[in-house]
């Protein structure tokens, strides 16, 4: 909770405490304006990312099962360089194009693992993961063609969009990425119970009367519009989604339907923590938050398997 509140005091220029608070001031306008804005903008994204991570990993009972690695993260940043190379700025229904197209591509990513996964009789979970990472490579290959095709200006912001930023102005994109963050984590705590007796498997949520199949489309269609909308914002932000579930698991061995508050709540924290260390390190160019993310959180999880096993 600290780092949440000192993060916005922290970045290249240092702020007049006295000062925030007078308006029109320049302390006041890069607190108010830029930090204050991408910090909660870093929390909500963390928290999607950690609370997809753990729907996926429970639906698939597989710790290797995230929107990044089944390709869904790939197919929204396809639809968003697909925005882009078309020029598509402007706004459909008060939403940017980007975003819809992002949206689009991680829904479509979706339905096809799904009736791709009905023809997969063994090693079910195994080889849907090798058909998510068989369809990343794909997009990724259609998005280079993209960036061969594409104009010096269209090249440019595919390439600083693949990288990832978090860096917003103004309150539009956090209220709208805190809205999807809520709406997200309320669906999923509404089915908590389902998802604790997924993590079992199917056929023992079917025995106690859930509805496997629509449960699972729910949540699935939930983390995608997240991510969806999350990745056509800030490009793709990896590993969150992949160890944040397994440290909150490993910190608080509880039950799935008791760690869905704590993954979202870690997972704004870890984010904004890493995007922190990113501002204060002194470079050119502000450095990439996925390789922070993966630098910090890489050894952490290393550390807990290794006391883990060791106790």
């Amino acid at each position: 909770m600290s780092i949440l509140i000192l993060s916005p005091f922290i970045g290249a220029v240092n702020l007049e405490f006295r000062e925030i608070f007078i308006q029109d001031s320049l302390s006041s306008q890069i607190f108010f304006d830029l930090r204050v804005p991408r910090v909660l903008f870093t929390f909500f994204a963390g928290s999607i990312l950690a609370l997809s991570g753990l729907v996926f990993q429970t639906l698939f009972r597989n710790a290797l099962m995230t929107p990044y690695t089944l390709g869904i993260s790939s197919g929204a940043v396809l639809g968003a360089g697909i925005a882009i190379k078309l020029g598509l700025g402007s706004l459909v229904f008060g939403i940017a194009a980007i975003s819809v197209f992002g949206f689009f591509g991680a829904m479509f990513t979706v339905f096809l693992l799904i009736y791709l996964s009905r023809f997969l009789q063994s090693s079910q979970q195994q080889s849907l993961l090798l058909l998510g990472i068989a369809l990343s490579l794909f997009y990724t290959s259609c998005l280079m063609i993209i960036f061969y095709l594409g104009s010096a200006m269209q090249n440019d912001m595919l390439i600083r969009f693949t990288m990832g930023s978090l860096s917003v102005i103004g309150w539009n994109y956090p209220i709208a990425l805190g809205t999807i963050a809520f709406v997200f984590f309320l669906c999923v705590y509404i089915y908590r119970f389902e998802l604790q007796l997924l993590s079992v498997s199917d056929e023992s949520a079917t025995m106690k009367g859930v509805d496997t199949k629509r449960v699972t489309l729910i949540l699935l269609t939930a983390s995608s519009l997240g991510i969806g909308i999350l990745v056509s914002i800030s490009g793709p932000i990896g590993f969150i989604g992949l160890i944040v579930p397994h440290i909150v698991a490993k910190l608080h061995p509880t039950t799935v339907n008791n760690r869905i508050l704590k993954t979202a709540l870690f997972g704004g924290f870890f984010l904004v923590f890493c995007d922190t260390i990113v501002r204060l390190i002194s470079t050119q160019s502000e450095l990439p938050i996925g390789i922070i993310t993966a630098l910090i959180g890489g050894p952490f999880f290393i550390y807990l398997i290794i006391k883990k096993a060791s106790a």
